[in-house]
């Protein structure tokens, strides 16, 4: 019995350890990966979007496609037919369907249970446990999975999972779950870093418009 209870511990004290490397090599990896991508001057990012949600028989195909450039703190993301910029202290959302704009101080939160992409290399850096997941093969290319679960039980969003390139230690996609059993998949398709950029971009051009009929909120 003595033996017994010896083995079950050491087998409890070595699962341990290993969930324990398992999460130090994630946030190792996704420490890497942000410092990496965080460096460039700028970044600008072509995406495709997916939603699934079988419960509720919905799923969006084609893929939505989107386009963000990130400089810093400040960034231009056309998605979801609207204009998201911000200059790095206010946030200002161009709805051109409706020709409506809204702005507000600050940026885009996360209450909605939705990760953005302007969040992409720091969302992870509070609120969540991590684990490393396999290693996939896509045509070629190695793809490291890192798993995400939030700390707060009663979070929107059940899990996440990171896929990252192992050799550019670049995001390649971002796969979210939420508690209403949604899932949304990012894709990157297009990267480009430190290219020349207009200087106006982060820059929102009232006159322009309200020359157009937008009204300003």
């Amino acid at each position: 019995m003595k033996k017994l209870a010896i083995l079950f511990l050491g087998i409890f004290i070595s699962t341990n350890i290993t969930a324990q490397n398992s999460s130090e090599k994630a946030k190792a990896l996704l420490d890497e990966v942000s410092t990496k991508m965080g460096a460039y001057k700028n970044m600008t990012i072509g995406f495709s979007s997916t939603l699934v949600n079988e419960e509720a028989g919905i799923t969006n195909d084609p893929p939505i496609r989107g386009n963000i450039t990130l400089a810093g703190e400040k960034y231009n993301l056309d998605y979801l037919g609207n204009n998201f910029i911000f200059d790095g202290k206010r946030l200002v959302i161009v709805n051109k369907e409706e020709k409506e704009v809204s702005i507000t101080d600050g940026d885009l939160e996360e209450e909605d249970g939705f990760i953005y992409p302007s969040k992409l290399l720091t969302f992870y850096k509070d609120g969540y446990n991590y684990k490393m997941g396999k290693l996939e093969n896509n045509s070629g290319r190695k793809i490291q999975l890192v798993d995400l679960t939030p700390i707060d039980s009663n979070s929107d969003i059940v899990k996440v999972q990171l896929g990252i390139d192992a050799k550019t230690k670049h995001i390649y996609k971002l796969v979210q779950k939420g508690s209403n059993g949604a899932v949304t998949t990012f894709t990157i398709n297009k990267f480009e870093s430190d290219k020349a950029i207009s200087s106006n971009l982060f820059n929102f051009n009232k006159a322009k418009y309200l020359k157009e009929g937008y009204l300003i909120d």
